[in-house]
């Protein structure tokens, strides 16, 4: 009887993960280039550079992630040989906390430091929702102050300007889990026992901005079913307590002052509550007194960030300009950054109350905004790129390379198979080259180099309709080979 022949092992498929996705040289380059002027900024304010590692234990990261319903409570994590249990970091900030907790006796108070780096959230993917996403943080650790609270919402706004975002086209809104906390106790909702009913509470407000008032309300009543069918459960909040919520959150009034007056008259008799509007006035006007007006900073009570570990003030950067979704509908982008006071978060470790605050910009969000206000608008130039005519002529290819790239043009060889000069075209196309240098034996021979103006090219392709014309058209020229860097170099000046 013959044997079962072993079954071939099949190809993995070239895919990435659901969730993540890859980044190609222009969209790596974009991200750079924005990271430093963010960097510069932290670096201007007094914040200094700190790289942590990218895995905590589960134990250092704490359970802080609204999405309790994935598996590992939104984490990805794994337990190790001797049975620990680790994850990759969910952000930048809880290990913060850990680095101050494990370095505070040489660390100064207080400790300012910015970090940048990729994070993971094991959550549910969708359009523009990745798992893996950059952020850059600032943090100040050590101070109770809400000055620092003030510094960091003013360096917000700056770095939106920095990079890009017009006066005007944003707004930071600032708010306080004092107040929401002081709302929730007149709401008949303080204790430990109804931890659960505040955590619903707080997330479903962090929805407003994707649900709207109603959803916000079905959250904090029996619940309620997206457009996909699955059921979110509800607070289960009676009419009145539901009501006094909703109130908090449409709490904005025309200025600041009327705002806080209007907070205060919802928290009554609460004295955490009655805290929390005395420092978002302080806020107020210390960004003022910097010159930060509310068209800049403004106090919005339907702020309330996410994350679990928030103890006071809290803020968001939304941009305001309008953009148009996937069907074509027009909306606002919302917010590219947020952060909050996290008072209790270093406590875990040493058991002693230690102030911080801090703020999170979403890195890849932020980019995208920058994209579509065209900031970005013309795609990154690709090299120079010099094709390939004559195999046993690569030293003189590699040589025009280099005498480009001394003269600080960059500039790169053909590496494919030479055989099929169109497919060397379409090459520098896909690299968005702005020139092709060309030279076969004739122009060898002859001392001269072909130079292809690439662009204006592909926009002569669009309105050239005779032949005639593309025999008169100046998208390709040649020039003396000793004369290929000048000449490079004045076209490339000419396209700007």
């Amino acid at each position: 009887m013959a044997k079962d022949k072993p079954r071939k092992q099949p190809r993995p498929r070239a895919a990435q993960p659901r969730g993540f996705r890859d980044y190609f040289g222009p969209e790596v380059t974009r991200r750079q280039s924005m990271l430093r002027t963010i960097t510069g900024i932290y670096h201007q304010y007094g914040f200094d550079p700190l790289e942590s590692s990218a895995v905590e234990t589960v134990e250092a990261l704490g359970k802080f992630l609204p999405d309790v319903d994935r598996p590992n409570e939104g984490v990805f994590a794994w337990q190790d040989e001797d049975e620990s249990w680790m994850a990759l970091r969910y952000d930048l900030t809880a290990p913060l906390a850990r680095v101050y907790a494990q370095y505070r006796n040489d660390l100064p108070t207080p400790y300012r430091r910015y970090a940048v780096g990729p994070v993971w959230r094991n959550e549910k993917p969708g359009p523009g929702r990745f798992r893996q996403f950059y952020q850059c943080d600032a943090d100040t650790v050590g101070t109770p102050t809400v000055a620092a609270d003030a510094e960091i919402c003013a360096m917000l706004a700056d770095v939106l300007e920095g990079v890009g975002i017009s006066r005007g086209d944003y707004i930071v809104r600032v708010n306080n889990r004092k107040v929401l906390n002081g709302v929730m106790e007149v709401a008949g909702l303080a204790g430990e026992d109804r931890e659960a009913e505040r955590g619903i509470v707080l997330r479903a407000i962090d929805k407003l901005d994707r649900l709207g008032e109603d959803g916000v309300r079905a959250l904090l009543g029996e619940g309620r079913k997206d457009a996909s069918g699955d059921y979110t459960k509800g607070a289960g909040l009676g009419g009145e307590q539901a009501d006094l919520v909703m109130g908090f959150v449409s709490a904005l009034r025309g200025d600041n002052a009327a705002t806080c007056a209007r907070l205060a008259e919802l928290v009554g008799a609460s004295k955490v509550g009655a805290e929390g509007v005395r420092e978002l006035e302080t806020i107020a006007e210390m960004v003022e007194a910097q010159g930060y007006g509310t068209d800049r900073a403004v106090i919005d009570p339907s702020v309330v960030r996410g994350l679990g570990y928030y103890t006071g003030p809290v803020y968001e950067a939304e941009l305001t300009f309008e953009i148009t979704d996937e069907k074509g509908r027009p909306r606002q982008f919302g917010s590219v950054a947020g952060g909050g006071r996290y008072d209790d978060l270093v406590k875990r470790f040493t058991g002693q109350e230690v102030p911080a605050t801090g703020v999170s910009i979403g890195v890849d969000r932020l980019l995208a905004a920058l994209e579509m206000k065209a900031a970005q608008a013309d795609a990154a130039p690709g090299p120079v790129v010099v094709t390939v005519m004559d195999r046993d002529r690569i030293p003189d290819y590699q040589a025009m390379v280099a005498e480009l790239r001394n003269a600080g043009i960059r500039a790169e060889m053909y590496l494919g198979n030479p055989k099929n000069f169109g497919n060397q075209l379409k090459y520098a196309d896909a690299r968005q080259s702005p020139i092709a240098i060309i030279q076969g034996g004739d122009e060898h021979a002859q001392g001269v180099v072909q130079i292809k103006d690439l662009a204006l090219g592909a926009r002569l392709a669009k309105e050239i309709t005779s032949n005639e014309e593309w025999k008169q058209n100046a998208a390709q020229f040649e020039v003396a080979r000793a004369d290929l860097v000048s000449e490079v170099r004045e076209l490339l000046a000419r396209r700007g």
